[in-house]
């Protein structure tokens, strides 16, 4: 017998590779795998600029915190106040500081006994302020978090989704053909595979970057209270009435 002959009878050309799946897919996986590139390039974008964004914080509030302790006053550290910008800790300071000096100008101050300095009533004014600027710093630190969040949650199911349609592509072929072979299976499989990998391909990353930053996030957060109830008690030792 010529098993040669016999072996290109029985050999069949199906083309399996992702580009061909793709291409060769129904719209509605196609549309499906477009929606996950597209969350997967915009959730690429968000964690670059995030981490730009959080390490430019990170190089200016330390040499700001560095300042603020080693000043005399906090006048010496407001003219100062254009060195560090970008810095969420001199945001919180300018806050503080200048509502102390609307209270200090308002009817909230008196002046104390050697007349040299007004001590104010009203702290929780102060106070407000200052939560005020955490909550607005806090809030700009957290844009764009959301989508991380979002994209690692449901690109596995709409992955999911391209996957499913795709075997029911495979199965409606089997029933039209009465054929189970894999030139009728594979184009339907492969598209569900290639589905289920960019699902994840978006999610994953998408979910690491999410984790992390929130994590430095919260970090960032309880620096600013920190800061906020350092800036407090200053300003009760120095400018407030003891009630």
């Amino acid at each position: 017998m010529n098993y040669a002959w016999a072996t290109d009878q029985v050999s069949v050309g199906v083309n399996t590779g992702a580009w061909h799946a793709i291409t060769s897919a129904n719209i509605v996986v196609q549309l499906t795998l477009l929606i996950l590139v597209i969350m997967s390039v915009i959730s690429w974008a968000i964690i670059i600029s995030k981490k730009k964004q959080f390490d430019t914080i990170d190089k200016a509030d330390e040499p700001f915190e560095t300042a603020f302790w080693k000043a005399q006053s906090l006048d010496e550290i407001y003219e100062r106040i254009a060195d560090y910008p970008g810095s969420c800790l001199a945001n919180v300071f300018r806050a503080g500081y200048s509502e102390l000096r609307k209270m200090a100008d308002s009817n909230l101050a008196s002046n104390s006994d050697d007349d040299s300095t007004p001590m104010l009533s009203g702290i929780d004014n102060l106070e407000r302020a200052l939560k005020k600027a955490i909550d607005s710093e806090v809030g700009s630190l957290e844009t764009r978090l959301g989508f991380l969040a979002t994209t690692g949650s449901t690109g596995p199911f709409i992955g999911l989704f391209g996957t499913v349609w795709g075997i029911m592509g495979s199965f409606q072929k089997i029933g039209q053909t009465g054929m189970a072979s894999l030139a009728v299976v594979a184009p339907g499989i492969s598209e569900a595979l290639i589905a289920t990998g960019v699902g994840l391909f978006a999610a994953i990353p998408a979910t690491v970057g999410f984790n992390t930053y929130l994590n430095r996030l919260r970090k960032h957060e309880l620096k600013l209270n920190n800061f906020a109830s350092d800036f407090l008690n200053i300003a009760k030792r120095n400018f407030f009435k003891d009630h």
